[in-house]
Parts: C-alpha cells; sequence; structure tokens
C-alpha cells in the first residue's frame, strides 16, 4: 500500500508540472529563436526576451524538479504559481484583441481561457506551498525552504 501512495503522490505532481517539464522547457530548448520572437511580444528588446526565455527555462526545470523530487518543494511551487500569474498577464492579455464580445470564435476569448488556465494552475501550485488549512500555512511562512516530504507514508511520518 505504501508504494501505490507513493505513486500516486508522484503522479499527482507529474501532472501538475508535465506542462512545464519537459514539454514547454523542451520546446523553448528545440525552438530557442522562435520562443524568443514570442517573448518580443512582451518586451521590445531582443537581449531582454531572450534573459527572460533563459529565465524562464531556468523556472520551467529546476522549479518543476523541486515540485517532483520534494527538494525545496514549497518554494519551488510558491515560484511556479507566481511564474503563472506572470505568463498569464504578459502573454495571454484577452483584453487586448478587442474582440472578445464578438459573434462566434474570437482570438480574446482564446486567449481569455488560457488566461484562467493559468490562474488554475497557480492555484494547484499553491497547493503545494501553503497546503490546505491554516496550520499548513504556518508551517511555511515558518521555514518555507523546507520540504513537504510528499513521498513520506502515514506510517513514516507517525515515528518519531
Amino acid at each position: 500500500m505504501a508504494t501505490f501512495s507513493v505513486l500516486v503522490a508522484f503522479a499527482v505532481r507529474l501532472l501538475l508540472v508535465l506542462l512545464f517539464l519537459p514539454f514547454s522547457a523542451l520546446d523553448k530548448i528545440l525552438n530557442f529563436q522562435g520562443a524568443v520572437g514570442q517573448a518580443q511580444d512582451a518586451v521590445a528588446s531582443r537581449r531582454a526576451a531572450t534573459a527572460l526565455i533563459l529565465i524562464g527555462l531556468f523556472v520551467e526545470i529546476f522549479m518543476s524538479l523541486g515540485v517532483l523530487t520534494g527538494i525545496a518543494d514549497r518554494a519551488a511551487a510558491f515560484v511556479l504559481a507566481g511564474y503563472c500569474g506572470v505568463t498569464a498577464l504578459l502573454w495571454k492579455q484577452f483584453w487586448k484583441p478587442g474582440d472578445f464580445w464578438a459573434r462566434g470564435d474570437s482570438r480574446a476569448r482564446g486567449l481569455f481561457w488560457d488566461f484562467l488556465k493559468n490562474f488554475a494552475l497557480a492555484g494547484g501550485f499553491l497547493l503545494v506551498t501553503f497546503g490546505t488549512g491554516a496550520a499548513t500555512v504556518e508551517s511555511f511562512l515558518a521555514d518555507p525552504l523546507a520540504s513537504s516530504h510528499p513521498y513520506r507514508t502515514a506510517h513514516e511520518q507517525a515515528r518519531p
């Protein structure tokens, strides 16, 4: 039963980071110039756009690994939650196209759903960060770099 519990815990965390690791990170690596071009939609400078992509790549790889391994997983999830929020605000600007209320499909409504998905994903990362109760929020605030020990079973946690 303990092995099954650990597998489920890992699978849940994998589903949470799967968008970033491997897919988005791999896309940035394989299509680096295209990613930089897309980043230039948010910042005009090619140098700044390149820096944004490199920072994003770092966040997507290392914070995802933190969430998966349980090493400083709460801090890593907190960074990923912020990353989701920032990317929603920079690249999912549904208010800009001006066709939100147009009949049929519109660019703005497509961006709106992507915007909401980013914030929903941020909520999932915040659950890893803070847990689901006041005591776990206090625990994070007391030691934000501590691991949540996601792969300890109830039996292992009961031992001193």
